[in-house]
C-alpha cells in the first residue's frame, strides 16, 4: 500500500495518520507521508472487506437500517439514472457511456465537463417530453397564434397575448403557448442569445398554467453562460426546478457547480454527492465533483480551524510513544549558584518523567523566560520547548528552538535527530538526511541516530536500506527494545513473513517483561487472519503494561478491531474502544474506529459527531483535513437520506448486486 498523500484526494484511507501509533511508527517521530501500519492497515482492511463504509469515493450510504455498502463505479442494473428526463438533448444522465467518456476525454475530465460557462459547451438545455410537445405544435398554429421559430433580428414575444389576452385563452392553451416559448428559447440558446432566450423561458413561466421544472431549469442554464455568469440566479432557478421534481439530475447538477462557483462547498458537495447515488454511481465526473469540493472544503475549514484554535498537544499515547523513540536522557546537572531558571528547568524534567507533559512543557518555557545560566543547560531547555511545538503541530516554530539549541551546543545529537524529524514533516527530506549525516560527524557511535534514520527510510518504503541502519544502531546498543521490533516489522514488509515471525518469538523472550512486543506480534498475527491468537497476544500486552503510566490502550484498539474481523461483534468492538477512551480521551485511533463502527451500525449522527471529535485531536493539517472530509462526506450523505428516503430500498437492491 502506497504512502498516504499529504494532498489528500479522495478518502480512500480511514481517518487520520494512526500509522504513528504502529510498530513501524510508535517508536518514531511521527512525520509525514508515513507507511500505514498493522493497525493503520487493520482499521481500513475491516471496512473494506465488509464492504459497509459511507466514505465517499470509498462507499455509499443506502439506509439506516440496511447499513452502508462499498460505493463502485461498476455498473449497476441497466437504464438511466434518476434524474433522468426523457430523450432530452441534454447531456445524458449515465457519464458512465461510451459517448460520456469520449467526451470526458476530449474536454479534460470532470471539472469542466460540470463547469463550462461559455456557448454550447454550457449546459444544453432540454425539451418537454412526451405529449405536452404534440400538444404544443398544435395548438401554437392554431390559437396562440405564436411563429415557432424566429429569425434573428426579430422581436421574439411581440406575437404573445397581453393579460387581457392571456386571461382569455384556456389552460391548455396558456400551457402550448408556454411549451413553444421553451422551443423558441431552446433555439435562441442553441445561437448563444441567452439573454433572449431567459425572456423567452420567463414569459413561458408567465404565461403557463402548469409548472414546469425545465423552464427553470433551462433558464438557469442562460445564467451560466451569461457573461459575467449569475450564479446566484442560476441556484434559484434550480431551487424552483427540485421543488418540482426533486431527482431531476439536470437541475441537480447545475445547482451543484453555481455553488462550488459560489464558494457554497458544503451544499456542493450535498448536491453532487445526490447527483452520484441518483445517477446510480456510473457519473464519474459527479464522482470527481464530490471528491474536488470535499478537498477544497477540507482545506477552508482546516485553515478556519488552524487560525482559531489554541495549541493542545496530543494524547499521551502519542507523547509517550514519541518520547521513548529516544534512548534515556538524563536530566542535566546543576551547576553551582544555580538560577531560577535553572531549577525550573530541573521541574519541567521532573514533570515530564512523571508524564505530566502539560506542566512540562509550560515549564521549560518558563525556564527559558527566566534565562539560563549554562549553555549546556540552555540547549537542553531549547530541546525541550521544540520538542513539545513539534508534538503540538507548530513545526516551525519546533525547528527554530531546536536550531537554537545546536547553534549553543552543535554536538548535541539529540537535537539533530529532532530537527530531522521536523525537516520530515515540513516536507524537506534532503535537509532531514543532512542533519542526521551531521549527527553522524559529532557522534558516529550513538545508536538514536541510524534507528531514526531506519525510520525515515522505512517510511520511504527503503526497507533493505532501513533494515541496514537497525542492525547498525543493534550493534551500538542492543538494548533498546524499538530497534528489534522495527528490525522485525521491516522484514515483514519486506515479504520475508517466517523471518519476521521468528524475530518477534526472540524478541518475546529477550523483553518478557514489556507489553509492547506482544501488541505488535499481535498486529502481524491479525494480519495474517490468526485471530484467536492475535486477541491473546493484546491481552498480553495489557497485562504486562496495566501499571505503566500513561498507560498504553493501542492494543484495546487493537483487540477492538480482531474481535470485529473474526466473530462480527460490533457492540464488543465500541466496548473495547470507549474502554480505551476511558484510559486516554484523546486517543485518536479508538475515535476513528468508533466512527467507523458507528457507521456500520447506521448511526450517521453519531459518527458525525466521532469525525467531529476527531477533527479537535488532530495534530497536524493533514490530519485535520483527513476528519473534516470524513465529516462533510458523511453529512452529505444523510442529506441524501433526508431528501431521497424512498432511494433506500434501491440502494439496498443495488448495493446486494455489486
Amino acid at each position: 500500500m502506497a504512502p498516504i498523500d499529504p494532498q489528500l484526494q479522495v478518502p480512500k484511507v480511514v481517518l487520520g495518520d494512526a500509522s504513528r501509533f504502529s510498530p513501524s511508527a510508535s517508536a518514531a517521530s511521527p512525520m509525514p507521508n508515513q507507511a500505514p501500519s498493522s493497525l493503520f492497515t487493520r482499521a481500513q482492511k475491516f471496512v473494506e472487506e465488509n464492504q459497509r463504509m459511507i466514505l465517499l469515493g470509498a462507499a455509499v450510504v443506502a439506509s439506516a437500517g440496511a447499513g452502508y455498502y462499498l460505493y463502485s463505479t461498476r455498473s449497476s442494473s441497466s437504464g438511466g439514472g434518476a434524474g433522468s428526463r426523457g430523450s432530452s438533448p441534454g447531456p445524458s444522465s449515465t457519464s458512465g457511456s461510451k459517448k460520456s467518456k469520449k467526451s470526458k476525454k476530449k474536454k479534460g475530465g470532470a471539472k469542466d465537463e460540470y463547469l463550462k460557462t461559455k456557448g454550447n459547451d454550457g449546459p444544453l438545455v432540454e425539451e418537454i417530453p412526451g405529449k405536452a410537445e404534440e400538444l404544443a405544435e398544435k395548438k401554437s398554429s392554431e390559437k396562440a397564434k405564436v411563429e415557432d421559430v424566429q429569425e434573428p433580428g426579430t422581436s421574439h414575444l411581440n406575437d404573445v397575448p397581453d393579460e387581457a389576452g392571456l386571461a382569455a385563452m384556456s389552460e391548455s392553451d396558456r400551457n402550448a403557448l408556454g411549451a413553444t416559448l421553451k422551443d423558441r428559447g431552446n433555439k435562441l440558446y442553441s445561437r448563444k442569445d441567452f439573454k433572449r432566450a431567459v425572456e423567452c423561458y420567463t414569459k413561458a413561466i408567465e404565461v403557463s398554467i402548469k409548472r414546469d421544472p425545465v423552464f427553470f431549469s433551462n433558464r438557469a442554464a442562460c445564467y451560466t453562460n451569461f457573461s459575467p455568469p449569475e450564479y446566484e440566479k442560476v441556484v434559484a432557478d434550480c431551487d424552483e426546478a427540485l421543488k418540482l421534481d426533486h431527482t431531476y439530475g439536470k437541475a441537480l447538477k447545475r445547482r451543484a457547480a453555481a455553488l462550488e462557483h459560489l464558494d457554497r462547498l458544503e451544499e456542493a458537495v450535498r448536491d453532487f454527492t445526490a447527483t452520484t447515488i441518483l445517477e446510480r454511481f456510473q457519473d464519474e465526473q459527479a464522482a470527481a465533483s464530490v471528491e474536488r469540493c470535499l478537498k477544497n472544503l477540507a482545506a477552508k475549514k482546516a485553515k478556519e480551524m488552524l487560525d482559531t484554535r489554541e495549541p493542545k498537544l496530543p494524547s499521551p499515547t502519542f507523547i509517550s510513544s514519541y518520547l521513548s523513540a529516544f534512548r534515556p536522557h538524563e536530566k542535566p546537572t546543576l551547576p553551582e549558584n544555580s538560577t531560577q531558571g535553572d531549577q525550573t528547568l530541573l521541574l519541567a524534567f521532573d514533570a515530564q518523567e512523571a508524564a505530566d507533559y502539560a506542566h512540562a512543557m509550560t515549564l521549560a518555557n518558563e525556564a527559558i523566560d527566566q534565562g539560563i545560566s549554562w549553555k549546556q543547560g540552555q540547549a537542553e531547555a531549547y530541546n525541550m520547548r521544540g520538542t513539545y511545538k513539534f508534538l503540538i503541530g507548530d513545526s516551525v516554530g519546533a525547528r527554530d528552538d531546536l536550531q537554537k539549541s545546536l547553534d549553543l551546543v552543535p554536538e548535541f545529537v539529540q537535537s539533530w535527530v529532532k530537527i530531522a524529524s521536523v525537516h520530515m514533516e515540513l516536507g524537506d527530506a534532503a535537509s532531514a538526511f543532512g542533519d542526521f549525516e551531521a549527527a553522524i560527524r559529532h557522534n558516529p557511535n550513538d545508536p538514536d541516530i541510524y534507528y531514526h534514520r531506519g525510520q525515515v527510510y522505512f517510511i520511504m518504503q527503503e526497507f533493505a536500506k532501513a533494515i541496514t541502519d537497525y542492525t547498525k544502531s543493534t550493534e551500538l546498543d542492543g538494548s533498546f527494545i524499538f530497534t528489534h521490533v522495527q528490525h522485525a516489522v521491516a522484514q515483514y514488509k519486506q515479504g520475508s513473513v517466517a523471518s519476521s515471525m521468528a524475530a518477534f518469538r526472540r524478541i518475546l523472550k529477550q523483553f518478557p517483561d514489556r507489553g509492547e512486543p506482544s501488541n505488535y506480534y499481535g498486529e502481524l498475527l491479525l494480519d495474517q487472519q490468526k485471530f484467536q491468537e492475535s486477541v491473546e497476544r493484546f491481552d498480553r500486552a495489557l497485562e504486562l503494561d496495566k501499571n505503566k503510566r500513561p498507560r498504553n490502550v493501542l492494543p484495546l484498539v487493537n483487540k477492538s478491531l480482531a474481535i470485529f474481523q473474526w466473530k462480527q461483534d460490533i457492540g464488543q468492538a465500541e466496548a473495547f474502544c470507549q474502554e480505551a477512551l476511558e484510559i486516554d480521551p484523546d486517543c485518536d485511533v479508538a475515535v476513528a474506529t468508533l466512527a467507523q463502527l458507528s457507521l456500520q451500525q447506521g448511526k450517521i449522527d453519531q459518527a458525525i459527531e466521532w469525525f467531529e471529535k476527531s477533527a479537535k485531536l488532530a495534530r497536524t493539517e493533514g490530519e485535520l483535513v483527513n476528519a473534516i472530509t470524513y465529516e462533510h462526506a458523511s453529512r452529505a450523505q444523510q442529506a441524501f437520506l433526508q431528501n431521497y428516503p424512498e432511494y433506500a430500498e434501491r440502494l439496498s437492491q443495488m448495493a446486494a448486486g455489486m
